[in-house]
């Protein structure tokens, strides 16, 4: 064999090429495995747990800035409360909503476990409060203030009077309002409406999601001027739901 025979069909190019793609593919594999880390196993509604390829990997413990630790997987995962049946035996079935459909927690009203904390600042303070907690904010002259103006419902009667509003503080922008309406029983509550949820007008606010009388449902937060990611996906989906099950005719064909 003469001098450089082994380099006749193989060269530095060849052999980098030859690295790169082995490195792509084991990049490949590593981000498909770690995409395991959420969602997995997966639960089909033949009760058969599929835990796909490649398989989860080993649990992994993340320290959050707060101080907690989240573990993924999560050995302890649940999954949210649904109160629903499918809509016929096979499977793969839509699921219908038993009960109120709009606490169903199916369909657009499916929300996240996520966590029961509020979100916080680079101070360890609440994001999302009460404009009327913070002195030094309100709301921009150029700008319509709903406050002390009548909350309107889908039909377009009146179900309550907008309150306050709820300021995302880090964001500097309005994520909720906050609506006095009539409670079950009698009497006045208080309820967050979305602002993704609310179109305001001249003479108010309309939110086409929900009928008066089922303002009174929307789910409340624990503590008064504070607000969890949780009960954010609560009220968020309370209010989703409302775009499909506030009435019956939302649910059935167009044509």
């Amino acid at each position: 064999m003469g001098t450089g025979a082994i380099t006749s069909y193989i060269d530095v190019a060849q052999i980098v090429l030859y690295l790169f793609w082995i490195f792509f593919f084991g990049l490949i594999y590593y981000l498909i495995r770690e995409n395991h880390r959420e969602g997995y196993p997966m639960d089909n509604d033949r009760g058969i747990t599929m835990e796909g390829w490649p398989r989860a990997p080993e649990p992994k413990t993340y320290l959050l800035d707060t101080g907690r630790e989240v573990v993924v997987p999560r050995p302890d995962d649940r999954e949210p409360e649904t109160r629903a049946e499918r809509a016929y035996r096979s499977a793969g079935s839509p699921l219908e909503p038993v009960g109120n459909p709009l606490t169903a927690g199916v369909g657009p009203g499916a929300y996240a476990l996520r966590p029961d904390v509020p979100d916080t600042d680079h101070h360890g303070l609440p994001k999302i409060v009460p404009l009327s907690t913070l002195p030094d904010h309100g709301v921009s002259p150029h700008d319509p203030d709903p406050r002390g103006k009548p909350l309107f419902d889908a039909n377009g009667d009146e179900a309550g009077t907008i309150r306050d509003l709820w300021i995302d503080r880090s964001e500097m922008m309005f994520r909720y309002l906050e609506a006095e309406v009539a409670a079950d029983g009698g009497g006045t509550r208080r309820v967050l409406v979305p602002v993704t949820f609310a179109r305001q007008r001249r003479d108010g606010v309309t939110v086409h999601a929900l009928l008066a009388d089922q303002f009174a449902g929307v789910p409340a937060p624990r503590t008064p001027g504070q607000i969890t990611f949780l009960e954010e996906e609560k009220i968020t989906a309370y209010y989703g739901a409302g775009t499909l099950y506030a009435e019956p005719g939302r649910a059935e064909p167009l044509i």
